[in-house]
Protein backbone atom coordinates (compact mmCIF):
# COMPACT_ATOMS: atom_id res chain seq x y z
CA UNK A 1 0.00 0.00 0.00
CA UNK A 2 0.91 3.53 -0.95
CA UNK A 3 2.36 5.31 2.58
CA UNK A 4 0.91 8.43 3.46
CA UNK A 5 3.40 10.69 6.09
CA UNK A 6 1.34 11.56 9.13
CA UNK A 7 2.27 14.86 11.19
CA UNK A 8 5.74 14.99 9.83
CA UNK A 9 6.43 18.75 11.77
CA UNK A 10 5.34 16.90 15.11
CA UNK A 11 7.86 14.63 15.93
CA UNK A 12 11.59 14.57 15.61
CA UNK A 13 12.44 10.71 16.55
CA UNK A 14 9.46 9.23 15.25
CA UNK A 15 8.18 8.46 11.63
CA UNK A 16 4.47 7.86 11.48
CA UNK A 17 2.66 6.91 8.07
CA UNK A 18 -0.68 4.85 7.17
CA UNK A 19 0.09 2.10 4.71
CA UNK A 20 -3.63 0.94 3.98
CA UNK A 21 -5.63 -0.25 7.15
CA UNK A 22 -2.32 -0.25 8.86
CA UNK A 23 -0.67 2.60 11.26
CA UNK A 24 3.58 2.51 10.94
CA UNK A 25 5.15 3.82 13.83
CA UNK A 26 8.54 3.77 13.52
CA UNK A 27 11.09 4.71 16.02
CA UNK A 28 13.61 6.77 14.01
CA UNK A 29 16.76 7.49 15.70
CA UNK A 30 19.22 4.75 13.74
CA UNK A 31 22.30 6.32 14.89
CA UNK A 32 21.58 5.60 18.55
CA UNK A 33 19.75 2.12 18.55
CA UNK A 34 16.33 3.80 18.47
CA UNK A 35 17.49 4.34 22.30
CA UNK A 36 14.91 6.24 23.96
CA UNK A 37 15.34 9.38 26.31
CA UNK A 38 12.68 11.77 27.40
CA UNK A 39 11.89 13.09 24.20
CA UNK A 40 11.65 9.64 22.79
CA UNK A 41 8.89 8.85 25.26
CA UNK A 42 6.94 11.93 24.74
CA UNK A 43 6.60 11.35 21.56
CA UNK A 44 5.74 7.71 21.76
CA UNK A 45 3.11 8.58 24.37
CA UNK A 46 1.62 11.16 22.18
CA UNK A 47 1.71 8.94 19.12
CA UNK A 48 -0.64 6.19 20.26
CA UNK A 49 -2.30 8.47 22.28
CA UNK A 50 -3.44 11.01 20.10
CA UNK A 51 -2.66 10.21 16.04
CA UNK A 52 -2.99 6.64 16.36
CA UNK A 53 -6.39 6.88 19.16
CA UNK A 54 -7.80 9.27 16.42
CA UNK A 55 -6.94 7.43 13.03
CA UNK A 56 -9.18 5.40 10.75
CA UNK A 57 -7.35 2.99 10.55
CA UNK A 58 -7.38 -0.76 11.95
CA UNK A 59 -4.06 -1.55 13.41
CA UNK A 60 -1.05 -0.75 14.19
CA UNK A 61 2.74 -1.45 12.98
CA UNK A 62 5.26 -0.78 15.75
CA UNK A 63 8.83 -0.98 14.08
CA UNK A 64 12.24 0.50 14.26
CA UNK A 65 14.72 2.14 11.56
CA UNK A 66 18.07 0.97 10.89
CA UNK A 67 19.94 -2.14 12.27
CA UNK A 68 18.16 -1.97 15.43
CA UNK A 69 14.59 -2.17 17.11
CA UNK A 70 15.52 -0.59 20.08
CA UNK A 71 18.31 -0.50 22.57
CA UNK A 72 16.54 0.61 25.72
CA UNK A 73 17.09 3.87 27.47
CA UNK A 74 19.93 6.25 26.13
CA UNK A 75 22.84 6.08 28.06
CA UNK A 76 23.40 10.21 28.28
CA UNK A 77 19.48 10.32 29.46
CA UNK A 78 20.37 7.03 32.31
CA UNK A 79 23.69 9.73 32.97
CA UNK A 80 21.29 12.56 33.79
CA UNK A 81 18.74 10.35 35.87
CA UNK A 82 21.84 9.76 38.22
CA UNK A 83 21.84 13.21 39.38
CA UNK A 84 17.89 13.91 39.67
CA UNK A 85 16.75 13.38 42.96
CA UNK A 86 14.20 10.67 44.07
CA UNK A 87 11.26 12.75 43.34
CA UNK A 88 12.72 13.73 39.45
CA UNK A 89 13.29 9.70 39.22
CA UNK A 90 10.23 8.31 40.16
CA UNK A 91 8.26 11.10 37.57
CA UNK A 92 10.95 10.00 35.18
CA UNK A 93 9.96 6.45 35.55
CA UNK A 94 5.68 7.41 35.74
CA UNK A 95 6.50 9.02 32.37
CA UNK A 96 8.33 5.73 31.35
CA UNK A 97 5.58 3.60 32.39
CA UNK A 98 3.09 5.48 30.54
CA UNK A 99 5.02 4.99 27.49
CA UNK A 100 4.75 1.47 27.48
CA UNK A 101 1.26 1.45 28.52
CA UNK A 102 0.02 3.87 25.75
CA UNK A 103 1.09 1.21 23.59
CA UNK A 104 -0.35 -1.64 25.71
CA UNK A 105 -3.60 -0.07 25.94
CA UNK A 106 -4.06 1.12 22.36
CA UNK A 107 -7.98 0.67 21.48
CA UNK A 108 -6.32 -1.00 18.19
CA UNK A 109 -4.41 -3.81 17.74
CA UNK A 110 -0.32 -3.66 18.28
CA UNK A 111 1.68 -5.62 15.94
CA UNK A 112 5.96 -5.70 16.68
CA UNK A 113 7.73 -5.80 13.61
CA UNK A 114 10.98 -6.40 15.50
CA UNK A 115 13.54 -5.73 12.69
CA UNK A 116 16.62 -5.91 15.23
CA UNK A 117 17.86 -5.60 18.74
CA UNK A 118 15.91 -5.17 21.62
CA UNK A 119 17.07 -4.66 24.76
CA UNK A 120 16.22 -3.45 27.94
CA UNK A 121 13.33 -0.77 27.48
CA UNK A 122 13.04 -1.98 23.57
CA UNK A 123 12.46 -5.34 24.81
CA UNK A 124 9.64 -4.03 27.01
CA UNK A 125 8.26 -2.07 23.83
CA UNK A 126 7.60 -5.52 22.35
CA UNK A 127 5.86 -7.38 25.51
CA UNK A 128 3.40 -4.06 25.40
CA UNK A 129 2.35 -5.09 21.33
CA UNK A 130 -0.62 -7.41 21.20
CA UNK A 131 1.94 -9.51 19.27
CA UNK A 132 5.31 -9.29 17.84
CA UNK A 133 6.86 -10.88 14.80
CA UNK A 134 11.23 -10.44 14.77
CA UNK A 135 13.83 -11.34 12.37
CA UNK A 136 16.05 -14.29 13.36
CA UNK A 137 18.91 -12.25 13.66
CA UNK A 138 17.46 -10.22 16.57
CA UNK A 139 19.03 -10.11 19.89
CA UNK A 140 17.03 -9.32 22.91
CA UNK A 141 17.52 -9.13 26.96
CA UNK A 142 16.65 -7.49 30.40
CA UNK A 143 20.12 -6.24 30.40
CA UNK A 144 19.44 -3.06 33.24
CA UNK A 145 20.80 -5.73 35.95
CA UNK A 146 24.33 -5.66 34.61
CA UNK A 147 24.16 -1.68 35.15
CA UNK A 148 23.56 -2.17 38.57
CA UNK A 149 19.71 -1.23 37.97
CA UNK A 150 16.16 -3.03 37.93
CA UNK A 151 13.81 -3.85 34.86
CA UNK A 152 10.95 -1.69 37.39
CA UNK A 153 8.82 0.06 34.99
CA UNK A 154 8.41 -2.90 32.06
CA UNK A 155 7.69 -5.96 34.50
CA UNK A 156 4.49 -5.77 34.75
CA UNK A 157 4.08 -5.79 30.74
CA UNK A 158 7.11 -8.10 30.53
CA UNK A 159 6.05 -10.65 33.48
CA UNK A 160 2.25 -10.85 31.90
CA UNK A 161 3.60 -11.82 27.93
CA UNK A 162 6.49 -14.29 29.18
CA UNK A 163 5.57 -15.64 32.72
CA UNK A 164 7.16 -15.10 35.84
CA UNK A 165 9.68 -18.22 35.46
CA UNK A 166 10.61 -16.50 32.24
CA UNK A 167 10.97 -13.66 33.82
CA UNK A 168 13.21 -15.01 36.77
CA UNK A 169 15.36 -16.32 34.39
CA UNK A 170 16.46 -13.25 32.27
CA UNK A 171 15.87 -10.45 35.47
CA UNK A 172 18.01 -12.05 37.30
CA UNK A 173 20.50 -13.17 35.22
CA UNK A 174 20.81 -10.31 32.74
CA UNK A 175 21.79 -12.49 29.45
CA UNK A 176 20.67 -11.89 25.74
CA UNK A 177 18.90 -14.31 24.17
CA UNK A 178 18.22 -15.26 20.72
CA UNK A 179 14.90 -15.04 18.52
CA UNK A 180 14.35 -18.49 18.45
CA UNK A 181 14.14 -18.55 22.43
CA UNK A 182 12.08 -15.16 22.06
CA UNK A 183 9.38 -17.24 20.28
CA UNK A 184 9.96 -19.99 23.01
CA UNK A 185 9.11 -17.70 26.00
CA UNK A 186 6.20 -16.34 24.00
CA UNK A 187 8.05 -12.64 23.38
CA UNK A 188 7.52 -13.36 19.78
CA UNK A 189 5.27 -15.09 18.40
CA UNK A 190 6.95 -16.19 15.46
CA UNK A 191 10.65 -15.21 14.07
CA UNK A 192 12.17 -15.73 10.00
CA UNK A 193 14.75 -15.52 8.52
CA UNK A 194 14.69 -12.61 6.37
CA UNK A 195 12.87 -9.25 6.83
CA UNK A 196 10.72 -10.18 3.49
CA UNK A 197 9.84 -12.97 5.15
CA UNK A 198 8.36 -10.86 8.49
CA UNK A 199 7.00 -8.77 6.39
CA UNK A 200 5.00 -10.79 4.10
CA UNK A 201 3.79 -12.89 7.44
CA UNK A 202 2.63 -9.25 8.41
CA UNK A 203 1.02 -8.12 5.45
CA UNK A 204 -1.29 -11.14 5.62
CA UNK A 205 -2.36 -10.58 9.15
CA UNK A 206 -3.30 -7.13 8.52
CA UNK A 207 -5.73 -8.34 5.36
CA UNK A 208 -7.19 -10.58 7.89
CA UNK A 209 -7.83 -7.93 10.70
CA UNK A 210 -9.33 -5.70 7.86
CA UNK A 211 -11.97 -8.67 7.33
CA UNK A 212 -13.11 -8.34 10.43
CA UNK A 213 -15.82 -5.63 12.50
CA UNK A 214 -13.52 -3.17 14.10
CA UNK A 215 -15.80 -3.39 17.27
CA UNK A 216 -15.46 -6.49 17.96
CA UNK A 217 -11.81 -6.37 18.10
CA UNK A 218 -11.34 -3.88 20.42
CA UNK A 219 -13.84 -5.47 22.63
CA UNK A 220 -12.01 -9.01 22.21
CA UNK A 221 -8.71 -6.71 23.11
CA UNK A 222 -10.66 -5.57 26.04
CA UNK A 223 -11.54 -8.98 26.83
CA UNK A 224 -8.71 -10.77 26.77
CA UNK A 225 -7.42 -8.37 29.56
CA UNK A 226 -9.60 -8.51 32.06
CA UNK A 227 -9.63 -12.65 31.26
CA UNK A 228 -5.95 -12.66 31.76
CA UNK A 229 -6.36 -11.20 35.14
CA UNK A 230 -3.10 -8.99 35.01
CA UNK A 231 -3.50 -5.76 34.08
CA UNK A 232 -0.45 -4.19 34.10
CA UNK A 233 -1.88 -0.13 34.79
CA UNK A 234 -2.48 -1.75 38.26
CA UNK A 235 1.06 -1.51 38.78
CA UNK A 236 2.09 1.65 37.96
CA UNK A 237 3.07 3.45 41.57
CA UNK A 238 4.64 0.35 42.66
CA UNK A 239 7.08 0.09 40.14
CA UNK A 240 7.92 3.64 39.61
CA UNK A 241 9.11 3.56 43.63
CA UNK A 242 11.42 0.59 42.56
Amino acid sequence: PKSVPVAEEEFEHLRLEKRGPAFWVTLNRPELHNAFNEQVIEEITRAFRVHVDQSDCRCVVLTGNGKSFSAGADLNWMKKMATYSEEENQEDALRLFDMVNAIKECRLPVIGRINGAALGGGSGLVSACDFAFGVNIAVFGFTEVRLGIVPAVISPFVMEKIGKSNASRYFLTGERFDAVEATRIGLLQRSFVSVGEMDAQISDVVRAINRTSATAVTTSKGMIQHVGGNVPGTHREYVAET
